[in-house]
């Protein structure tokens, strides 16, 4: 496990980066309204009707009356900025918070705000299609974020990052093996089929996401893994 804490990167092209700090402040405003909401099963109502469950998408299932807020091709993108309780909600925040800035920066506020939600509609996906009977929503910015991590890797792999390893060891090393430590961890788990309350396959679809978007929708002048620019 590893938890990032800062990297020290400054930005270049803007001097805010006011879509991470948008989405962070939409999960912390959702969670705490879902935290304040009066009664869990009213709470697990929300999370029914607006995270994304694989066997309605596909229409193998039906929610109950009542519980179908959105369509279900909307639920791709609603699922993204639900969370399941503090904790869950804290992990998340914290990559977003040391990485997103920087691919903000990058790609610019309207293209890193699109580019978010394709990740997140990416390992949405990703989730349903290994697992199209589940009727277990899916919910938390995780699979967007993946997609967020996937491109600062691609564009600082040699930053080095202060983080905790095994939540609580002190490390400062290369984003490259940070994050690709993270990687090989997330292929790991959905390989091994750990925890099955935790989307591995959202994941690993926001990270190839992520990935193969990062090359579109960066600035032209922004390089690649030191290889130069990424579009003439």
């Amino acid at each position: 496990m590893f938890v990032p804490l800062h990297d020290g990167v400054p930005l270049r092209f803007m001097r805010t980066p006011g879509v991470t700090y948008g989405l962070i402040g939409a999960c912390l405003v959702l969670r705490l309204t879902l935290r304040l909401w009066p009664g869990q099963e009213a709470e697990l109502a929300i999370m029914a009707g607006f995270g994304m469950i694989p066997s309605v998408l596909f229409g193998t299932a039906v929610l109950p009356e009542g519980l179908a807020h959105l369509p279900p091709w909307l639920t791709l993108f609603s699922n993204v900025l639900l969370h399941a309780g503090f904790a869950h909600l804290i992990g998340n925040v914290l990559f977003l918070w040391v990485f997103g800035d920087n691919v903000e920066d990058a790609m610019g506020h309207a293209r890193f705000l699109v580019f978010f939600f394709l990740c997140g509609l990416g390992g949405s996906l990703f989730h349903a299609g290994m697992h199209p009977d589940s009727e277990q929503p899916l919910i938390g910015a995780s699979g967007a974020i993946s997609g967020v991590i996937a491109s600062y890797l691609m564009i600082y792999p040699q930053v080095r990052i202060w983080g905790l390893a095994f939540n609580w060891i002190p490390i400062h090393i290369p984003a490259l093996y940070a994050l690709g430590g993270w990687i090989l961890l997330q292929a790991a788990a959905a390989l091994l089929g750990a925890d099955g309350a935790i989307g591995w396959w959202a994941h690993l679809g926001g990270l190839a996401t992520g990935a193969a978007l990062t090359p579109l929708f960066v600035h032209r002048n922004i390089a690649l893994f030191g290889r130069g620019p990424v579009r003439s």
